[in-house]
């Protein structure tokens, strides 16, 4: 009905179906017939017709004040909508676990931004499962499934937890024995170590951490420095093992493997640039020697 309402206004504006039809891109038997179904709808005739043009009735006029204003400022509203959603100039704000999101995701954000100046990031990191309807947020990285029907959740692969420490760690352990009397160092999410065999066993370290802290990064730090071994996700010291300041402790050892989640609003429609974000992150992820794609 606010179709018809729209062509109604335009044909009283135009005063004529000729005109009218040339305006919205249709034929003149369609306004006809769409001006013929409102007023079928609303049982008044709106439009005066004659060889002369359009006329409005003094219900049509009615209808005319009442409406126009109206579909104006939604049809202004729809216009701004389509350029908010399609433009690729704009802000995009995604969530993403703190370890995740600062340090192994940092190389991406930089390309991110060069290559699309026009897209302003809104980067919001937490641990915490905080939602993307109270922190208008377009995108969410998680880790782990979430209950929240209102979302759609795609799976984009597993991060392995490993075993690290620095190689002039002294004695470096090389079995279970050894690590359960090795000082060890803990981030508060990995302070329980679970951890399976390359042939399926798994056992449990019931250890009692030297140090520790709610910011991994600071548990990397004090391990690189000789304070022990530490259990974290490969993503967080990948980079370190690459160039020689940590080394894996009992590769034969792993931790169970976090399921990483892409997340966005199911009624929400997702903006170009939010679109943009998503696949090129995934894109980036599934690069990475530490992630294991889905």
């Amino acid at each position: 009905m606010l179709d018809d309402l729209k062509i109604f206004i335009v044909a009283a504006e135009a005063k004529s179906l000729t005109a009218a039809a040339d305006k919205l891109g249709m034929t003149i038997a369609t306004v006809s017939r769409r001006i013929a179904a409102l007023e079928n709808t609303l049982e008044a005739v709106l439009l005066h017709r004659s060889t002369k043009g359009l006329t409005l009735t003094t219900t049509g006029e009615s209808y005319y004040r009442e409406c126009a204003e109206f579909i104006e400022a939604l049809d202004q509203r729809i216009s701004d909508l389509d350029h908010t959603l399609n433009s690729l100039e704009g802000e995009v704000k995604i969530l993403a676990p703190t370890n995740l999101g600062a340090g192994p995701l940092d190389e991406f954000w930089a390309q991110f931004t060069a290559r699309y100046p026009q897209i302003s990031l809104r980067i919001e990191l937490s641990n915490s499962y905080e939602s993307l309807q109270d922190t208008q947020a377009d995108l969410a990285l998680r880790s782990g499934q979430s209950a929240n029907l209102s979302l759609i959740q795609r799976k984009v692969g597993e991060i392995q937890g490993v075993l690290v420490a620095s190689p002039s760690l002294a004695p470096f352990p090389t079995t279970l024995e050894q690590l359960e009397q090795t000082q060890s160092v803990a981030g508060q999410l990995f302070a329980e170590w679970h951890l399976i065999h390359q042939s399926g066993k798994s056992v449990t370290l019931d250890k009692s951490h030297r140090h520790t802290s709610n910011d991994m990064r600071i548990a990397v730090n004090l391990v690189k420095h000789g304070q022990g071994v530490t259990f974290l996700p490969e993503s967080l010291v990948y980079e370190e093992m690459q160039q020689g300041h940590l080394q894996r402790v009992l590769p034969e050892w792993r931790g169970r493997s976090r399921e990483i989640y892409m997340v966005w609003p199911y009624r929400r429609s997702l903006s170009v640039r939010a679109k943009l974000l998503r696949d090129e992150l995934m894109a980036y992820l599934h690069s990475q020697a530490w992630f294991q794609p889905s």
